[in-house]
C-alpha cells in the first residue's frame, strides 16, 4: 500500500475568530463566545482570554473571575455554519477526500493529488493562505502519514501554524510524546498509565506487546498502535460530489478581460483533468464561471449545458462574455466548473465514522 499523505486542518478559536473578523474592536480584548448570564458556559474564547485560564465549557461566572475584563458575545450559529461552508468548499477544491469532524476541523487525504508538486506541505500552505485571504480567519494544519499524527501535528504550532511529520520522522517524534496526547486518553486513563510508570509513548513501546491489551482490552491495543505512530484509518467521505471546479488566484491581477481569455484554455484543461480523475463520464448538467475582482467582489454565473461530456473553451466563452461587462476591470481570481444532475452525481465511498 502506498504511503498516505494526510492533512488535518483546524480553525483557530473558530467562533471567536469569526466574531473578531466581523468586529475589529474585539481583536484587542479577551473574548469569549457564550458564557453570558448566570448559567451560561463558554463555547470558545480567543487566545487573549486563554492566557487568563479561560477555556471552552467553563461556566461564565468562573471565566469572569479568572478574567475580570472578559468580553462575552452570544453565539451566532447560522453565521458560523456559513463560514464553515466557505472553508470546507476551499478544502474540497483540492480533493474530494475530505472528512469534516465538526464545523471547524477536517481531515484531507491528498495522497493522489498532483497539484503543488504533489507535496502535502505545499498543499497545506496553499490552503492556509486561501482561507486567510478569502475567509478572513486563520487555520492551523498538520501534515503526516496518518490521521492520528496529522491531528496531533495541527495542534503543535497553534495558532496559525503548520507542522509536518514526515514518515522518516515518526519514530523519533512519538518516542517522547506524552500519553495525554493519545486519542482517547483522558484524565482517568492517563492516571492508570502513570500508575504503571508510563508517561510517554516510548514507555509504552518498552512494554511487552500484551501488557496494555490485558489491562485495557481493545483500547490497550489501540494505545500500543498509536505509541508506535501507527493508524490505518482512512479518511471517511460521506458527501455526494455535486460539482467539480478549478480556480486560479493570480499573484498579479489580470488587467482586463483579454488577459482572462488568455488563461481560459489552461483552466479548461485543468478542469478536464480533474473531471477524468473524479467523475468518469457522469453527465454534466450545468457549467459555471467565477470571477473575483481586485476589490475582492466576487461574481458567478451558471447556465444549463446538457449533453456535454468534456467541456471545451468554446463552451465557457459565452459565460465569460455575459459575466464580464466591464472589460477593463482587473481580475484577481478566475474559476471554472461543472455541476452534475442530482440523481447522477458521482458518489464518494460511504462509511460510518470511525
Amino acid at each position: 500500500m502506498a504511503q498516505r499523505k494526510i492533512i488535518h486542518v483546524d480553525c483557530d478559536c473558530f467562533y471567536a475568530a469569526v466574531e473578531m473578523r466581523d468586529d475589529p474592536s474585539l481583536r484587542e480584548v479577551p473574548l469569549a463566545v457564550g458564557g453570558e448570564g448566570g448559567r451560561g458556559v463558554v463555547t470558545t474564547c480567543n487566545y487573549k482570554a486563554r492566557a487568563f485560564g479561560v477555556r471552552s465549557a467553563m461556566p461564565g461566572g468562573e471565566a469572569r473571575r479568572l478574567c475580570p475584563g472578559l468580553v462575552t458575545v452570544p453565539p451566532d450559529m447560522a453565521r458560523y455554519r456559513a463560514v464553515s461552508k466557505q472553508v470546507m468548499a476551499i478544502l474540497r477544491e483540492l480533493t474530494d477526500l475530505v472528512e469534516p469532524l465538526s464545523l471547524d476541523e477536517a481531515f484531507l487525504d491528498v495522497s493522489e493529488v498532483t497539484e503543488h508538486k504533489g507535496s502535502a506541505t505545499l498543499m497545506a500552505q496553499y490552503l492556509r493562505k486561501r482561507v486567510k485571504d478569502e475567509v478572513g480567519i486563520t487555520i492551523s494544519a498538520g501534515v503526516a502519514p496518518n490521521k492520528f499524527l496529522a491531528k496531533i501535528a495541527s495542534d503543535w504550532k497553534k495558532p496559525d501554524g503548520l507542522f509536518v511529520i514526515r514518515p522518516e520522522d515518526v519514530e523519533g517524534f512519538v518516542q517522547d510524546l506524552k500519553v495525554e496526547k493519545l486519542f482517547g486518553v483522558g484524565q482517568v486513563t492517563a492516571g492508570k498509565l502513570h500508575a504503571m510508570g508510563i508517561a510517554t509513548c516510548g514507555d509504552i513501546q518498552a512494554l511487552p506487546a500484551e501488557a496494555l491489551p490485558e489491562k485495557f482490552g481493545k483500547q490497550g491495543y489501540r494505545l500500543r498502535e498509536m505509541a508506535f505512530g501507527r493508524d490505518d484509518r482512512g479518511v471517511v467521505v460521506s458527501r455526494i460530489a455535486k460539482s467539480v471546479s478549478v480556480e486560479r488566484t493570480f499573484s498579479q491581477d489580470l488587467p482586463d478581460k483579454r488577459a482572462c481569455e488568455s488563461v481560459m484554455a489552461s483552466l479548461v484543461a485543468d478542469l478536464n483533468l480533474r473531471l477524468s480523475r473524479k467523475a468518469g463520464r457522469k453527465p454534466i448538467h450545468k457549467l459555471f464561471i467565477k470571477i473575483r475582482y481586485s476589490d475582492f467582489s466576487t461574481h458567478t454565473l451558471e447556465r444549463v449545458r446538457d449533453r456535454i461530456q468534456e467541456p471545451e473553451l468554446e463552451d465557457y466563452q459565452p459565460l465569460l462574455d455575459e459575466l464580464v461587462t466591464d472589460t477593463g476591470r482587473p481580475v484577481r481570481l478566475l474559476g471554472l466548473g461543472v455541476r452534475f444532475r442530482n440523481d447522477e452525481s458521482p458518489v464518494m465511498q460511504l462509511r460510518l465514522f470511525e
